[in-house]
């Protein structure tokens, strides 16, 4: 599914299969996740300098082979949304490949995974638990791998809002229940099927976004999109408390009262992932007994999906199935 440019369709394409380079692995696709980075991507808030590009960055499939010809396909791996790093910088060199300046990116400066073969830097590939469906599997990626950045961001939180309750959302609470943490999810106003699933995965609460908490919160992870939360999240921090935007892409953040943010609270932000969260989301995901909710789409409905996703036609997360479009 090739994108064109902003504000375009994606077009379903017929292309040959691509070739791997040194260090990387040809990658036949079994499923790919659809994510609200890929409506940020096609709206242009965030830009995809050389068009066309094949779009998706939560990929599960079998390795094809390699660039040297030797094929592996009982190999089941998993490729995220930071597709290549220097190795050479200050961040490289210090485990903080998520903010190399010359890194790329999946689906956006790489071609990704709404495809049925991909290549992938071999650095960049993640084993699969086994006990994971590859469509099950296929929001750890990236839904997962940003939720467990969030979540390592706010410390030892034990009350912790989750603003926005979608894909990342519905992982992250299952992994803070299992380790002891209070959750506090809170949705667009009057959503009460997201509300109710919330409560169904163990939220402690759910409710709207305009809503306030029953306790303050010793931390806030704000998955929407949307800057004005910010300061409703500080209302709801007990001192001390930090609000860690999760997204790609915010709205414009309101000018607020200081008053909001005394009291040693404070706001960060967290970007793409390193190896280490995809490595310790992986190993940790079935320990946690993560299960997602996947609502699945052949590649040729890539633009449904995508729909349905900016609509919040769904709870948890869209993914395409790749055999969906296979003839059998």
């Amino acid at each position: 599914m090739l994108f064109d440019g902003v504000g375009e369709p994606l077009r379903l394409v017929e292309r040959p299969v691509p070739e791997p380079g040194p260090g990387e692995l040809l990658i036949r696709v079994q499923a790919c996740g659809v994510c609200r980075t890929d409506l940020h991507l096609l709206d242009g808030e965030v830009e995809i300098r050389r068009p066309p590009r094949i779009l998706g960055h939560q990929i599960v499939g079998l390795v094809e082979r390699d660039a040297q010809g030797e094929s592996n396909e009982t190999r089941r791996v998993g490729v995220p949304w930071l597709g290549w790093s220097c190795g050479e910088c200050v961040y490289c060199r210090s485990e903080r490949e998520n903010l190399c300046p010359s890194a790329r990116f999946t689906g956006c400066d790489i071609d990704g995974g709404m495809a049925e073969y991909t290549v992938a830097d071999e650095r960049y590939c993640f084993p699969i638990p086994a006990d994971y469906p590859s469509e099950q599997a296929a929001p750890l990626l990236c839904a997962g791998t940003i939720g467990y950045r969030t979540l390592r961001m706010c410390g030892d939180a034990t009350r912790i809002g989750l603003y926005g309750f979608g894909a990342a959302a519905h992982i992250l609470l299952q992994i803070c229940r299992w380790q002891g943490r209070s959750v506090f999810a809170f949705t667009r106003t009057g959503d009460e099927q997201a509300q109710s699933f919330a409560r169904q995965l163990g939220a402690a609460w759910a409710g709207g976004s305009d809503e306030q908490p029953p306790e303050p919160l010793d931390a806030a992870i704000l998955f929407a999109p949307v800057g004005a939360l910010v300061p409703v999240a500080l209302r709801a921090l007990a001192p001390g408390g930090t609000v860690v935007c999760g997204g790609i892409h915010m709205s414009e953040i309101p000018a607020f009262p200081y008053a909001i943010l005394w009291q040693e609270r404070s706001v960060r932000s967290v970007a793409n992932l390193t190896r280490r969260d995809a490595t310790e989301l992986l190993e940790l995901a079935p320990r946690a007994g993560v299960r997602t909710r996947v609502n699945t789409y052949p590649l040729s409905a890539a633009n449904e999906a995508l729909a349905d996703l900016r609509a919040g036609r769904f709870t948890g997360a869209a993914v395409l199935s790749i055999e969906l479009d296979t003839p059998s």
